[in-house]
């Protein structure tokens, strides 16, 4: 398979270098920037992987001319998991521009110009630094797992880039129907909702406070106090211990509030646009390698406003999401053949009870949470012993990647993502900084950043690791839902959401079943790539609904 790499011209134009896959030259082209989606076009017709600094540069005007590219290399990505890899001799890394890469950022159109005049990726010269990272993955400990990682990182940009191009089918009508049903009719600006107003005052009355604003943490705070009440903030888990008339009413306030704030009619003209609820997905914008979001709190879409997410008029929607995920993937990672054996159940925590390992499911899910996040007191200290004697591979690997983190050192994922080192140099001599004029501390303070530098490390490994699961799915399942049906993007089955270990496919109705049977399927090749012939199971919980709250 050829790569053609792509970089844009000082004069406007874009250069096109193809090679074949053992690096020899075989072409470079020029052409205007506008020629470029008929030029991808031609060459899609074979199979070919384009090679460009950055996804969100590149792509989406590439799905707004109707064309779909299978296959990328993300420098701009790829270079970020190189730099961080134990895997990596950091030395093939090094260029002149190779801060600039470091540095380099996506794009998205909420951005105030796609290509601002002065754009630093124009500095960056991707053909060079592609050969940099080829030559990096070969000579690396782990070029087949590697390698994996970064061509799911890639897949990753491009389902990233698709989502926000198809956009989730979104209900401005229902959406208004739901505020207005839980806040009263859309206020004028600068005004509350009425039952807010009306929440305010009852707040006002309890407290004994007429000039109360109960959107000031501050003035909240103080009312709360001068009511006697011993409180240290206004977080809603602190009010929710609190025996006072006016705490109901206040916890109302703050929920219906934040519902409001991140969910509101301002969310509703910003966010959606011509039934499609659009925000920027950006994969590895989390150091453990899971996707963050920008703009419209993609990730964190409340369940009281999912009953708007309604698949348009003969479509459904696909919801598929993994039971347990990262308790899974720690049982195929360590190869732990025990824990795999539990994990073959649809409820892995239920299989730990069959085996004997705990006595009820809320023992071996508070356990397992302990042992994955670092809980080692309470109820979940007292798990771990039990399950260290069942499961002692799995929880052999925490335990070893908390002891790495406590020392300072680098853990990485199954594929060779590297966590961050920690900010000070404490593990190497106690309590020394990273400014060396800096106090070093108390050592109880040092033994404390140790220990929560452990925790980190500890989950990371499992964590990033799920996460790498989730891309390889991604992956395949993007391609699978491309060979059903036909024509552009938009008509075929296609993911419009993805969180951690949920996807949901916009589908045409009558393709629901063959959708259901891939996005299976695909799980099961994302374990394969991941954990081999190693018998770990992921099983999917698949519901085909018209809207997304009657998901199960």
């Amino acid at each position: 398979m050829n790569r053609i790499v792509l970089r844009r011209l000082a004069d406007g134009a874009v250069e096109a270098r193809e090679s074949t896959d053992d690096g020899t030259a075989v072409a470079a082209s020029r052409l205007p920037a506008d020629q470029v989606p008929a030029f991808v076009r031609d060459r899609e017709r074979e199979p070919v992987r384009w090679v460009w600094d950055d996804t969100t540069r590149w792509y989406p005007q590439l799905l707004d001319a109707g064309v779909r590219v299978e296959r990328c290399t993300d420098l701009r990505l790829a270079h970020a998991v190189l730099r961080r890899s134990p895997f990596v001799d950091q030395a093939l890394l090094a260029g002149d521009d190779v801060d600039g890469w470091d540095a380099l950022q996506p794009v998205t159109a909420a951005d105030p110009a796609l290509f601002p005049l002065e754009d630093p990726a124009d500095r960056l010269d991707p053909v060079a630094e592609h050969d940099r990272q080829r030559a990096a993955l070969a000579a690396s400990r782990a070029p087949g797992r590697l390698g994996l990682l970064l061509a799911a990182e890639s897949s990753g940009a491009l389902v990233a880039a698709e989502m926000t191009f198809a956009g989730l089918p979104w209900r401005a009508d229902v959406h208004e129907r739901l505020l207005t049903g839980l806040l009263g009719p859309r206020p004028a600006p600068g005004n509350r909702p009425a039952v807010l107003e009306r929440l305010a005052g009852e707040i006002r009355t309890a407290f004994g406070a007429p000039g109360l604003n109960p959107d000031s943490p501050g003035a909240l705070l103080q009312a709360l106090r001068a009511a006697g009440l011993p409180v240290s903030d206004t977080r809603s888990w602190t009010l929710e211990q609190l025996e006072h008339p006016g705490v109901p009413a206040l916890l109302e306030y703050k929920k219906l509030s934040r519902l409001l704030q991140a969910n509101g009619w301002n969310w509703l003209d910003t966010w959606v646009r011509d039934g499609r609820f659009r925000s920027y997905f950006l994969p590895g914008g989390v150091v453990t390698g899971r996707w963050a979001s920008n703009g419209g709190g993609a990730l964190s879409v409340p369940t009281q406003v999912r009953p708007a997410g309604v698949a348009d008029e003969g479509w459904r929607f696909v919801v598929a999401d993994v039971a347990q995920l990262e308790p899974r993937v720690l049982a195929g990672m360590s190869a732990d053949t025990a824990m795999a054996e539990a994990a073959r159940s649809t409820d892995l925590y239920q299989g730990m009870v069959a085996s004997g390992a705990v006595a009820t499911r809320a023992e071996a899910k508070v356990g397992m949470l302990g042992a994955m996040y670092g809980g080692t007191r309470g109820e979940s200290g007292r798990m771990m012993p039990r399950l260290a004697r069942r499961y002692p591979r799995a929880i052999g690997l925490v335990e070893d990647a908390a002891r790495a983190g406590e020392r300072g050192e680098v853990v990485h994922t199954l594929l060779g993502r590297g966590s961050p080192g920690p900010s000070g140099s404490w593990a190497d001599r106690p309590g020394e900084l990273d400014e060396p004029d800096e106090p070093a501390g108390p050592p109880e303070d040092r033994d404390r950043r140790r220990r929560a530098w452990g925790r980190f490390t500890r989950n990371f490994v499992v964590q990033g690791t799920g996460a790498e699961w989730a891309l390889c799915w991604l992956a395949d399942l993007r391609n699978r839902l491309w060979r059903l049906g036909s024509g552009t993007l938009a008509e075929r089955p296609h993911l419009v959401f993805f969180l951690h270990d949920e996807v949901v496919v916009h589908t045409p109705e009558h393709l629901a079943d063959e959708v259901t049977d891939a996005v299976r399927k695909a799980a099961v090749e994302a374990g394969r790539l991941l954990f081999g012939s190693f018998p770990v199971d992921f099983p999917l919980d698949v519901s085909v609904v018209g809207s997304w709250a009657d998901a199960d």
